[in-house]
This record gives structure tokens, C-alpha cells and sequence, in this order.
């Protein structure tokens, strides 16, 4: 598969997958990372999982096409449900909500018991997925912020262990909503995504002064994660 049809985002994901990666891609949208990861490493195998029809169809014409059914399942499914005996080292789910994502994760969690790996790509509420991470067993490794086309994306690693580790030393509810390593680095894209979150949010606030019954319980929630993003943006 030609290197350039991947995104910048998958192209991350890729990376945080080992050699001979023996993972499930949930959401697999048309197999493109299953595609590319088992073009260039033959000793990879995956399943893609899609739950919609058309999308499922495609997964399975790129597949074909690019002769590796004899690598990569397609198979059509909610969520984790596309995992029954197989055996599966790493979990990918990327292009959806953080909450969503972690919804996936708490109904499969059976499914996943022998999984070393969960690479995540949440495109909102990132501190979900590290939430659920942090409350079940699996310890963040790596995150990564990535712009591309105009959107901003972050990708987390976890790996089964001691989901303590990375917070040590930090304030955990700032380092959950921020991202421990990325609160480290703080590079220009973090900067320019939590700007933008802190005028998002004063808009919201602004907004709901101005309704009949306002509520206050959430407008002091907000203003709350303000002062956290406001404390992260001055101080280095």
C-alpha cells in the first residue's frame, strides 16, 4: 500500500503497533491502517472491525485488493464484538469520540483480558480514555498531538501495568484532562488546542448567563477547567 495515501494521523498510529503486530482495528474505516501495516510487515495479522455496511464492504474490496486476506480479517461487528477466540496483542480504536471509546472499551473488557496494548485516537474528551486507563489496569507509555487538515488530534498508548506510573508527582486531575507527557512537552499544537478550548468555553459561559433558568452548577464546572487551563498555559 503507497505510503502517501495514509494520513499523518494513521501514519502515528502505525508507529505505536510493534513488528509482527498481531492487533484488532475497531472502526476500521475501509482498512486503511491494517492495510499499510500488513503491506510493509508481512508477519502482521489484523482484524478490522466495521459495524456499518459500507464501510464494511470497502474494508473488505481494499483487503482483496490489496491481497492480503490471508492477513487481515474483516469482519462486521459492534465494537469489540469482533474479537471472539482469536488472539490479539494490540487494540486500535481511533476516529471517535473519548467517551464513545471508552464505552467500547467497558463493554468488551472480557474480550480484551490478554491484550498487551491499547493505542486510542480519541478526536474529543481524551481525558476519558485516560480515565478509563488509569482506573483499569493500563499504564499510558506515549501521547502524541497532531495537526493535520486544520484538526487537532491526540493519540495515547497504554500498555497492561501499573496506570499509576506516569502521574506520579503530578496534580492527577490536570494531568487526566491535559495528558501527563503532553503537559510535559507543551508544544505548539497543545498550545493552540487549549487556547481554543478556554474561548470555547468562555463563549459557552457567556451564553448560558444569558438563558432564563441559568445553570450555575455547570457554569462553575467550566470556569473551573478554565482556571486549569489558564494555570497551564502561564506556567512552564
Amino acid at each position: 500500500m503507497n505510503e502517501s495515501i495514509l494520513s499523518k494521523r494513521l501514519k502515528t498510529i502505525a508507529g505505536f503497533l510493534p513488528n509482527q503486530a498481531n492487533f484488532v482495528d475497531i472502526g476500521s474505516d475501509h482498512a486503511y491502517l491494517p492495510c499499510f501495516v500488513c503491506t510493509k510487515d508481512k508477519g502482521a495479522t489484523a482484524i478490522a472491525g466495521e459495524i456499518n455496511e459500507g464501510p464494511y464492504l470497502s474494508a473488505k474490496k481494499n483487503v482483496a485488493d490489496f491481497h492480503l486476506t490471508d492477513q487481515i480479517q474483516v469482519i462486521k461487528g459492534d465494537g469489540l464484538e469482533v474479537i471472539n477466540d482469536q488472539d490479539i496483542d494490540q487494540v486500535v480504536i481511533a476516529g471517535m469520540g473519548g467517551t464513545l471509546i471508552r464505552s467500547i472499551l467497558m463493554r468488551g473488557q472480557e474480550r480484551i483480558r490478554n491484550v498487551k496494548r491499547i493505542i486510542a485516537q480519541p478526536n474529543v474528551d481524551a481525558h476519558a480514555v485516560r480515565e478509563w486507563f488509569y482506573e483499569n489496569g493500563y499504564c499510558l507509555v506515549a501521547e502524541e498531538i497532531i495537526k493535520e487538515d486544520g484538526h487537532i488530534y491526540e493519540i495515547l498508548v497504554a500498555d497492561k501495568g501499573d496506570a499509576t506510573i506516569p502521574y506520579e508527582g503530578m496534580r492527577l486531575e490536570s494531568s487526566l484532562l491535559f495528558g501527563p507527557y503532553l503537559l510535559k512537552e507543551k508544544n505548539a499544537v497543545f498550545q493552540e488546542k487549549w487556547y481554543g478550548e478556554r474561548e470555547k468555553l468562555e463563549r459557552v459561559i457567556k451564553q448560558m448567563h444569558q438563558a432564563k433558568d441559568v445553570n450555575f452548577e455547570k457554569i462553575q464546572l467550566f470556569q473551573h477547567e478554565i482556571e486549569m487551563i489558564e494555570e497551564v498555559l502561564t506556567y512552564d
